[in-house]
């Protein structure tokens, strides 16, 4: 039988945006289309807004806008399988055939400092947030950004309302010291899509004590599969995905651990996991290595038990 995954980070709708013409069902050029979601067994995919870096200030918002209104036209509305998840508690009850799509938004640069702009994104379903990209804003400073700060008031206002709407307040992506503020202020952080920087040392990734602070903070760690966060070798391979899972568990991190692919925001894949649709090459590692309960538990049930109730 195969095993319901829950995918914590994608970027199609990016690709919606920068053609619109693609086909949400089968192009090609979509890793998370969703013939390859139900070839997969894909049952929750979040959706992250990501609005490039030179886009300018005053049109930010709109993209946003447009990326959910691609979600709506290209994603939900012409795929009857496919059902948009606007509470953590209607994945209660998606029925046997049906994807859960969640909208997550990956850095607050579009909202500038108007937090009506955070209400009216809630309003419409996104269930979390990333405070940053690699770059600064007026909330926080990104890993790439050499400043390195933690939140601005603005910032910690944002993770205030996260909590008061249950929305995950994400971590991936955040300056080190950005990270520690949401470890004391977040009641539901969450690292989508980050690996392990004792195996991988790319600031992406976490270092040790950063995986520990979100296990002691209920927290959730999506594994991601770029290269780049991987390893230090040419090909990156199913092996060294396995490598930073027994890392983590190392660090007690067993029951917080999952995948967020990062498919369709990379160019480069894990040898045999190109797209969703292959995610059976990955939990047919899983199996050989680990027990069922705790297979499951990457997969599914891990992201799930650390929900808002």
């Amino acid at each position: 039988m195969k095993r319901a995954i829950i995918d914590t980070h994608c970027d199609a709708l990016l690709k919606l945006w920068e053609q619109p013409a693609r086909h949400y069902r089968n192009s090609e050029d979509i890793d998370t289309n969703l013939e390859r979601l139900q070839a997969g067994n894909v049952k929750v995919q979040l959706f992250a807004i990501f609005v490039e870096p030179w886009i300018k200030q005053e049109q930010k918002f709109q993209v946003v806008l447009d990326q959910i209104n691609l979600f709506f036209d290209k994603v939900v509305a012409i795929n009857p399988f496919i059902r948009h998840i606007k509470k953590w508690s209607e994945l209660d009850t998606l029925k046997e055939h049906e994807i859960g799509a969640v909208l997550t938004l990956e850095g607050v640069d579009a909202i500038g400092d108007d937090l009506t702009k955070l209400a009216i994104l809630n309003q419409l379903g996104v269930l979390s947030v990333g405070l940053t990209w690699n770059q600064a804003n007026l909330c926080a400073d990104g890993v790439g950004e050499p400043r390195g700060a933690g939140l601005s008031l603005l910032g910690k206002e944002v993770v205030r309302l996260n909590n008061e709407n249950n929305v995950l307040t994400d971590v991936s992506h955040l300056s080190i010291s950005g990270f520690w503020d949401v470890i004391e202020l977040a009641d539901f952080p969450i690292a989508s899509h980050s690996n392990a920087r004792a195996l991988c040392d790319h600031p992406r990734n976490l270092y040790n004590e950063q995986i520990e602070a979100l296990v002691k903070k209920d927290g959730f760690i999506g594994i991601v599969f770029h290269p780049l966060f991987l390893t230090t070798v040419k090909q990156a391979t199913i092996t060294d995905i396995l490598r930073h899972l027994d890392h983590m568990c190392s660090l007690g991190a067993q029951k917080h651990i999952g995948f967020g692919s990062d498919f369709d925001g990379i160019s480069t894949y894990v040898e045999n996991l190109r797209h969703s649709g292959q995610y059976d090459n990955l939990v047919n590692e899983l199996e050989k290595h680990y027990s069922t309960s705790i297979v499951e538990g990457f997969l599914c049930e891990n992201f799930i038990r650390h929900l808002p109730s």
